[in-house]
Parts: C-alpha cells; sequence; structure tokens
C-alpha cells in the first residue's frame, strides 16, 4: 500500500489510528441515537458509510484520501460495534445475556485468526485495493442480513423519554458511577492485553524464535482459540456461580498466569513453549471476564442501554489503542515488553475489578 501510494510506514499505520480512533469517538453518537431512533435505522446507516468508505478506501488515488476514507469507515463500524450489545441487554440479563455476549466475543475474536489469512490470499491475487472491496460488499451482505433477519427489540414506548439532552446527562451519570466506569475498565484493559498481542506477536515469534509464517501462525492462533473457546462457558459458569463471582475467578486467572509469565520471562526464561502455554491460560481467563465484565457494567442501565454501550466500548477502544501505542515504544522485538505489557493490563483489571465489586455499605451504616 505504502509503495503504490508513494507514502511513508508512518502514514500507512495513522490510515489505521484514523479508523480506530473514529471507533472509539463516534461510538457515543451511535449509542445515544439508537434510544432515540431505535435499534435497526443506525445500523442500516452504520453499514452504509461502512460500504461508503470501504469504496473509496479501494479508489483512493493518495494516502491523504485513504486516511480520509478510513476514518469513514470507523464512523460506519461503530453501529457494529455498539448496537449488538445494546440488544443483548434489550432481551436478557443475568446468565443469559452473558451467554449471547460470549458469543459476540466469539465472532469478534475469530477475526484476528481469519482476518490476516484471507486478506494475504486477496492481496495475493488481486492486490490490496481488492480487500475493501470485499469489506463494501460484506458490508452490503450485513445490511441485507439486518433487514431481513434482524428484529427490533427498542419498542416506540420505550424511546419516548430518550432525547439528545437526556444523553448527555445520562453519560454524565454513567461517568460518576463507580461500579459502571470500573467494569468498562476491566474490560478496557483486557482488550488493551489483547492489542499488544496483536501488536507484538509476529516481532516475537517471527523475529525472535524464527517461526515460519505457518508456525506462527499456529502459535498465534492457540491463544486467540483459547480466548474464544472458553468464552463460550461464560453462560453455564455464571449461570452456576453468579456473575460476580466468576468475573473475580477469572480476573485473578488471568493477573496470575500472565504475571508469572511476565517474571519468568525478566529473569531470564526464555521459553517459546512456556510462552504459549501460559498466555493460553491467561487469554483463556480473559475471554470469561470481558463478556462478564461488560454484562455487569450494563445490568443496571436497561432503559439506556444504547448511550451506556457506547460509552462502555468507547473506554474500551480509547483505552486499547492508548496502552498498545504506548506499549509499541517499547517493542525491541524480544518477548520481555510483550509480555510484561499484558501482565500490566491484567494486574490492572484485577485491580480495578477489586475496587469495582466492592460491597456498598447503606448510607447510614456507621
Amino acid at each position: 500500500m505504502g509503495i503504490s501510494l508513494n507514502a511513508s510506514p508512518p502514514a500507512v499505520q495513522m490510515s489505521l489510528m484514523a479508523f480506530l480512533i473514529a471507533i472509539g469517538v463516534c461510538q457515543l453518537f451511535y449509542g445515544p441515537l439508537s434510544d432515540i431512533v431505535g435499534r435497526k435505522p443506525p445500523i442500516y446507516a452504520g453499514l452504509i458509510i461502512f460500504a461508503l468508505g470501504s469504496i473509496g478506501c479501494a479508489l483512493a488515488p493518495n494516502m491523504d484520501v485513504l486516511i480520509g476514507f478510513r476514518a469513514l469507515q470507523g464512523v460506519g463500524a461503530c453501529a457494529g460495534v455498539v448496537i449488538p450489545r445494546a440488544i443483548v441487554r434489550d432481551l436478557y440479563t443475568g446468565p443469559e445475556a452473558a451467554r449471547l455476549m460470549a458469543l459476540l466475543m466469539l465472532i469478534v475474536s475469530i477475526s484476528p485468526i481469519l482476518a490476516p489469512l484471507a486478506g494475504s490470499f486477496i492481496i495475493g491475487a488481486f492486490g490490496w485495493r481488492a480487500v475493501f472491496a470485499v469489506l463494501a460488499l460484506a458490508a452490503l451482505a450485513g445490511l441485507l442480513l439486518a433487514a431481513t433477519q434482524l428484529i427490533e427489540t427498542r419498542p416506540v414506548e420505550r424511546r419516548s423519554d430518550s432525547t439528545w439532552r437526556s444523553a448527555f446527562s445520562a453519560y454524565r451519570l454513567l461517568l460518576v458511577d463507580a461500579r459502571f466506569t470500573g467494569l468498562s475498565f476491566v474490560g478496557a484493559f483486557g482488550v488493551a492485553a489483547f492489542f499488544i498481542y496483536i501488536g507484538g506477536a509476529s516481532f516475537v515469534f517471527i523475529n525472535h524464535y524464527e517461526l515460519s509464517p505457518t508456525l506462527f501462525s499456529l502459535c498465534f492462533g492457540l491463544n486467540a482459540a483459547s480466548f474464544f473457546a472458553c468464552s463460550q462457558a461464560t453462560g453455564r459458569l455464571t449461570a452456576r456461580f453468579g456473575l460476580a463471582f466468576v468475573l473475580r475467578v477469572a480476573v485473578f486467572g488471568f493477573a496470575v498466569a500472565t504475571a508469572i509469565l511476565a517474571v519468568l520471562m525478566t529473569l531470564g526464561v526464555d521459553s517459546l513453549a512456556l510462552m504459549v502455554a501460559l498466555l493460553c491460560a491467561g487469554y483463556g481467563f480473559l475471554g470469561v471476564v470481558i463478556p462478564t465484565a461488560a454484562v455487569l457494567a450494563l445490568e443496571h442501565h436497561g432503559e439506556i442501554a444504547g448511550t451506556a454501550s457506547a460509552l462502555l466500548g468507547s473506554i474500551q477502544t480509547v483505552t486499547g489503542a492508548a496502552v498498545m501505542a504506548t506499549a509499541g515504544q517499547f517493542t525491541n522485538g524480544a518477548p520481555q515488553p510483550m509480555v510484561i505489557g499484558i501482565a500490566a493490563c491484567a494486574v490492572a483489571a484485577f485491580l480495578v475489578t477489586q475496587i469495582a465489586l466492592r460491597p456498598v455499605r447503606p448510607a447510614n451504616a456507621r
């Protein structure tokens, strides 16, 4: 892409950052909009905008135009990030909501495994512009499915009290709600840990351990597979043990597995097998942490589910991107910076969980 558009690597990287920034910011618009007009119209709008942005990227004559259309893509992609969580909250709470949230996570977490393989095949056969053409077609397919298969879960009578003014008031209330913000940051640090892995894994596995692309794909896929496989047990676990207990145990396991790995690597134990094993364990726990934290965060905000989902998603995306950018400053090809960054996020998630799930003392308690 850089060669084709005569652009530097930082400029190419900026196209990705424009996409992520647009997603992080514009979620705050889609959530209230879905509370005001219903869930389906914003999904239609988002998919159409995403398709137009993809077409613009495919036809971009230079990097500046590409960056602009990548940002437009992000504006459209927000709908698919925010509204599904709100739909789950419209329909369910408790363990069933956790099960469906985990199913959403399954679909999201498969993409880091399949996207590089599919993208490399398309680029090899048709060039990089064809990737954006395929994304436009995927958006149109999603639009057709939304129109024919998705029901409206926000009935008209529930929209009557929703306005832009009430949405901004809701944002203020959510931001001072320690439980909501705390649980949002639990998920945010979990997402950040996954972002660090995505950003650093290729350098560590290929450059440091000298794995072939095939073996790298296998190691990378094992950790991602652990993440989404364990996430599918969330519904059963929370039904049996309760949401809060499952979150406490899972985030503790996530922190312990990754902290042990970071300590051993720092002490000089440089073992590929050890790293893969402990990351598999850690990301397995993370697969339970993220959907459980999201359900608990949205549990008491059913009337403003779209707005709450938007703020939760924005916190997660912005935090993840910021942490990934910070961790990238320390990347040197060795495994230590990557695993230390992952462990720091896991420990932060554990500490925030203890604060967010503290029992609330009655006002008249001494």
